[in-house]
């Protein structure tokens, strides 16, 4: 009986080499591969909401209705919210500018328009009711 000559005896070494190699990269892969399906959750199983908040709208200036007054401009975008904005007296619509896109007081609003702050507020709440019970109307009738 003979010696195992050196060569067979590295190549032997080596093969066993890239076998323990290969076996360590199939185990890492598999390890991988299970964690990334705890990771993921598959697209079919993702909620309407959760899209919803990775999803956008364009939105077009000419898609709104835009209401002016003294230099500032508010955007309604709802056609039935728009419709009754605009049969609002001037003065009321204003006042709703004012308020709802600079967020003025009562008490600022009545010093911008020169009113007091008491005529102010009852024409925003009676600005609002009406604006309300236009809203009903406009809906109630398939709007």
């Amino acid at each position: 009986m003979g010696s195992i000559p050196r060569e067979y005896e590295q190549r032997c070494q080596f093969d066993a080499f890239c076998k323990s190699v290969l076996r360590n990269e199939a185990w890492n892969l598999k390890r991988s591969m299970k964690r990334q399906r705890r990771r993921v959750t598959p697209l079919d199983t993702v909620p309407q909401t959760e899209w919803d908040k990775l999803s956008t709208t364009d939105c077009y200036p000419s898609d709104s209705f835009v209401f002016s007054s003294h230099g500032y401009s508010m955007c309604i975008d709802n056609e039935l919210v728009a419709a009754a904005f605009a049969g609002l007296s001037a003065t009321e619509q204003s006042i709703l500018i004012l308020h709802c896109a600079l967020d003025m007081t009562d008490a600022e609003i009545g010093a911008y328009l020169e009113m007091s702050r008491s005529a102010v507020q009852r024409r925003r709440t009676k600005a609002l009711t009406g604006l309300r019970a236009k809203l009903v109307a406009l809906m109630s009738k398939g709007g």
